[in-house]
C-alpha cells in the first residue's frame, strides 16, 4: 500500500515551491517598482507579468488548501502560531492585486504604484518571517500550539524575511532581463547584480544559522555518514552561484534567470532535507499530522485531476506569452 501521507507531503511541498518560483518574480517586480526610472518602465515591467500573474497564485491556494485537507493537525498548529504574519501576507496580496488593476484606470498612477510595491514588499517579508518561524521550531503540546503570540518574531525570522525580499527581487530582476529590452533591460542587469550578491550572502548566512536552530538539523548536515548525502547540495549551490554571476558578467539573458531559479530550488530542497520527517519541527511528523487514510486516498483522486490541469494551463500561458515584451505592441 502506498504511503499516502508521504505522497501528500510531496504534493504540498511541490505546490509551495511552484508558488515561490512563479509568484516570486512577480512579487520581485513589485519590490523593484519604486526603483524603476519612469512610468513607461513601470508599465513595461508590469506588462511582463500581467498575462500570468493571476495564475501564479493558484499554487498558493493549492498548497494551503492541501495542507488543510491532508494535514489538518499541522494546519491548525501552523495557522495558530503564524496567524499574524500570514494574515499580513494575505491582506498585502489583496491590496497588491487591487493596485495592479486600479493603476491602469486611475488618473494618478503614483499612489497605486506605491500600493503595488508596498503590498509586494509586505507579502514577501511576511512569507519570509513565517518561513523563519517554522524553521526555528513551533512549540507544540498535545497536538496544539503551545507558544505565545510573538514567538514568530525573532532575529532569525527577520533575517529570513529580508533574505526573501532580496531573493524575490533577484527573480524579478532576472525576469526583466529575460523579457525586456533597451533601457529597462540595462537597469534590470544592474538590479540583478545588486540583488544577486545580496541573495548569495544571505543564503550563506541562513544556511549556516539554520543548523544551529535544531540539533536534528545539525546532525543531518554535519554528522557522518549523513554528510555523504547532503554534501552535494552546497556544491550545487556554488555551481548555480557561478552560473548566475558569469551570466550577468557576460550579459546573458536566460542563464541568470535559470540560475536564480536553481538557487531557490536548491535552498528549498535543503530545507526539506532538514525538516524530514517533520512537517512542524521539531515534534510533529508527517504521519502524526495526516488525515485518515481514506480521506487522503479520496483527495488524491481530485489532486490527480486538478494538478495536471493547472500544469497544462500554466505551461500554455507561458508558451503563448513567450518572447520579448514590445513596449508598444505587447508580446511578439
Amino acid at each position: 500500500m502506498p504511503d499516502l501521507a508521504f505522497i501528500w507531503a510531496g504534493l504540498i511541498a511541490f505546490a509551495v515551491l511552484a508558488y515561490v518560483l512563479f509568484d516570486g518574480f512577480d512579487l520581485g517586480i513589485g519590490i523593484l517598482f519604486p526603483f524603476l526610472g519612469s512610468d513607461a518602465e513601470r508599465d513595461q515591467a508590469i506588462n511582463s507579468v500581467a498575462p500570468v500573474w493571476d495564475g501564479n497564485e493558484t499554487w498558493l491556494v493549492l498548497g494551503g488548501g492541501g495542507l488543510l485537507a491532508a494535514f489538518p493537525v499541522a494546519y491548525a498548529i501552523i495557522l495558530t502560531a503564524l496567524y499574524a504574519p500570514l494574515t499580513a501576507m494575505l491582506l498585502a496580496l489583496i491590496f497588491r492585486g487591487v493596485a495592479f488593476e486600479f493603476r491602469w484606470r486611475a488618473l494618478r498612477k503614483r499612489p497605486w504604484d506605491w500600493a503595488f510595491a508596498g503590498g509586494s514588499m509586505l507579502a514577501t517579508f511576511a512569507q519570509g518571517i513565517a518561513l523563519g518561524a517554522l524553521v526555528q521550531g513551533i512549540a507544540v503540546s498535545d497536538r496544539t500550539y503551545a507558544g505565545g503570540w510573538w514567538d514568530w518574531l525573532t532575529p532569525f525570522s527577520l533575517v529570513t524575511g529580508v533574505a526573501l525580499l532580496v531573493g524575490y527581487a533577484l527573480l524579478g530582476a532576472t525576469w526583466l532581463v529575460l523579457k525586456t529590452q533597451a533601457h529597462l533591460q540595462e537597469r534590470a542587469f544592474r538590479f540583478a547584480w545588486i540583488t544577486g550578491l545580496g541573495t548569495l550572502a544571505l543564503v550563506g548566512v541562513v544556511s549556516l544559522w539554520t543548523p544551529l536552530m535544531n540539533p536534528q538539523f545539525m546532525a543531518r548536515w554535519f554528522a557522518w555518514p549523513a554528510m555523504l548525502y547532503t554534501a552535494p547540495m552546497p556544491l550545487l549551490l556554488a555551481v548555480s552561484s557561478a552560473v548566475l554571476l558569469l551570466g550577468l558578467a557576460r550579459r546573458r539573458e536566460v542563464a541568470p534567470f535559470l540560475a536564480a531559479v536553481a538557487l531557490f530550488v536548491l535552498s528549498y530542497i535543503g530545507l526539506g532535507i532538514s525538516f524530514y520527517p517533520y512537517i512542524v519541527p521539531p515534534t510533529v511528523t508527517i504521519w502524526s499530522a495526516a488525515a485518515p487514510h481514506s480521506s487522503l486516498r479520496f483527495l488524491l483522486v481530485g489532486a490527480g485531476i486538478l494538478i495536471p490541469l493547472i500544469l497544462a494551463y500554466t505551461a500554455w500561458s507561458y508558451w503563448v506569452f513567450r518572447g520579448k515584451l514590445d513596449p508598444s505592441a505587447g508580446y511578439h
